[in-house]
């Protein structure tokens, strides 16, 4: 049996409310779809009937999407957030406050239809985890840190590999990374690789170019961090 997914739309512009509740009923994996024109009237809304998702607009007067998250976050069992903007601006603000999802107006069926899999998923970020924002196009994405195998420097920014891409950009130097990321299992392998230990499928440390390996992708270990890299990677496999 399919689930079935009932959710909550605000949004103080009424013609993107309809076109966004028009969208989401056509989705057969959605049930009840409840309307909101202002956070005080979603909050409202919510406090007396639960929902899975709730799609706000960052933009609303008053109790703006970012306030409301912040208050549902309060409730027993409060929906997952997806924000829905016009900008960007936004993005890092969101994935503080847990958001499952970002998505820029105007919203495309495609797009809109991802977010439902991770509503359907129950994909959301975990205490555990965390959750970068990074764009892609003319979209964001947030990318979970447990889907991350190894990361590489690039100048003041880091590219994070996960499964199945080709590696996506963002501002924070691989120093900071390396210091966040330890405690989840991330050895610097050299001063442009942080790899996720669990991840590494081989390891070559013998020889002229000591590498370890993710799937297909050979990564250089540095002679300094040699002996480091030994112990995390050889060591844990002993043990």
């Amino acid at each position: 049996m399919s689930v079935v997914i009932d959710v909550l739309v605000a949004d103080d512009e009424k013609p993107a409310l309809d076109e966004l509740a028009f969208l989401l009923r056509g989705d057969d994996r959605i049930g009840e779809v409840l309307t909101a024109s202002s956070g005080a009237e979603a909050l409202r809304l919510l406090t007396e009937r639960p929902v899975a998702a709730a799609f706000l607009d960052i933009h609303m007067p008053g109790l703006s999407g970012l306030d409301l998250a912040t208050a549902l976050s309060a409730l027993a069992s409060p929906p997952a957030v997806v924000f829905v903007t016009a900008d960007d601006a936004h993005a890092v603000d969101a994935f503080e406050l847990r958001a499952l999802d970002y998505l820029l107006k105007p919203v495309r069926l495609e797009r809109l239809r991802r977010a439902v899999d991770r509503i359907a998923q129950n994909d959301r970020p975990t205490e555990s985890d965390e959750v970068l924002p990074v764009t892609v196009g003319s979209a964001v994405r947030f990318v979970h840190r447990r889907d991350v195998r190894w990361v590489r420097a690039e100048g003041d920014y880091t590219r994070l590999h996960a499964d199945g891409d080709s590696g996506h950009l963002v501002r924070i130097p691989i120093s900071e990374l390396e210091s966040r990321w330890a405690d989840a299992g991330f050895v610097r392998i050299h001063r442009s690789f942080l790899v996720r230990a669990a991840s590494v499928t081989e390891v070559r440390l013998a020889g002229a170019e000591p590498t370890v390996w993710v799937g297909e992708t050979g990564l250089p270990v540095s002679r300094r961090l040699l002996p480091a890299v030994r112990d995390a990677l050889v060591g844990r496999s002993g043990s």
